[in-house]
């Protein structure tokens, strides 16, 4: 008459075990997926970048996830580049200024940093540098703007970060009349951060906001020999193109929950009904 006793402490200590396996496996998941060294590599980090840079949005010089790019200008120009970020990622953007010669400047000067996303909506910085007075005797300025999340979707009166392509725009703000002109050298840099799935925003865009891509769609579609050519990344775009689907890693946070929720229904039911009937009372009754 022992054996259900120590089967339903069996039982009892079978669930125990199973649960605390689920729960580190939930709470190892996600460190797991951040320290992956892969999650955040540059893809273009060897490969040489540009050496010019735009003026304007239009003339915005095309950079890759992880590249940086190189400028000769003059003290006073507007400075462009682009690049694409995703959804689930955040974008860390850094400019180096090199000044010339104290000998040969009248002052300080402040430089600036600004980040604009496809439609041309200034993205604030979560942290980071985005402004630095330089001293008339420095030899370079440091800038660097880390964005917010890049969500899948938010609200058309939310100013949120949504996968596309994002403007860098370096410029001096503040110097001396007599410094304007005088040469820089300037790179701008670039590197993604991958956080997975956990700033979804519970849907997706219909496009991504890629200055033109909507034009290139529709002809794409006209030219009834597009569908056989191979499609060529645009200026501004993943290599991989843009994430979709319906798949992200939340679907793994979903069904862990579901089964240790099983298993704590099934442990609590056990811990409830008691060890059975009693030894004493005779059948029937």
């Amino acid at each position: 008459m022992t054996r259900t006793p120590r089967r339903a402490r069996g039982i009892r200590r079978a669930l125990t075990g199973a649960l605390l396996a689920g729960l580190t496996l939930l709470t190892t998941a996600g460190p797991a997926l951040a320290d992956d060294p892969s999650a955040s590599a540059s893809p273009a980090g060897d490969e040489a970048g540009p050496t010019e840079a735009g003026t304007t949005f239009r003339t915005a010089t095309a950079l890759k996830q992880g590249q940086s790019g190189t400028a000769q200008a003059s003290a006073g120009d507007y400075l462009y580049w682009v690049f694409p970020a995703d959804a689930g990622q955040r974008p860390t953007v850094e400019a180096t200024v090199k000044l010339p010669e104290s000998a040969a400047r009248r002052g300080t000067s402040t430089w600036q940093v600004d980040v604009y996303d496809g439609l041309r909506r200034r993205q604030a910085c979560m942290y980071g540098h985005q402004t630095r007075k330089a001293a008339a005797d420095a030899a370079t300025v440091e800038l660097s703007c880390v964005l917010r999340p890049v969500r899948s979707w938010s609200e058309p009166w939310a100013n949120d970060p949504l996968p596309g392509s994002y403007y860098i725009r370096l410029t001096v703000v503040d110097l001396p009349a007599a410094d304007l002109g005088l040469p820089v050298e300037v790179e701008a840099r670039t590197s993604i951060k991958e956080l997975g799935g956990a700033h979804d925003g519970g849907g997706t865009l219909a496009e991504p906001l890629v200055p033109g891509v909507s034009v290139a769609k529709a002809s794409d579609t006209d030219d009834a020999d597009a569908s056989a050519a191979p499609r060529v990344p645009s200026a501004g775009e993943p290599e991989d193109g843009w994430s979709s689907g319906w798949w992200t890693d939340r679907w793994l946070w979903t069904v862990g929950g579901g089964v240790l929720t099983a298993l704590a229904a099934v442990f609590g039911y056990s811990l409830t009904r008691g060890r059975g009937r009693p030894s004493h009372v005779p059948p029937g009754v």
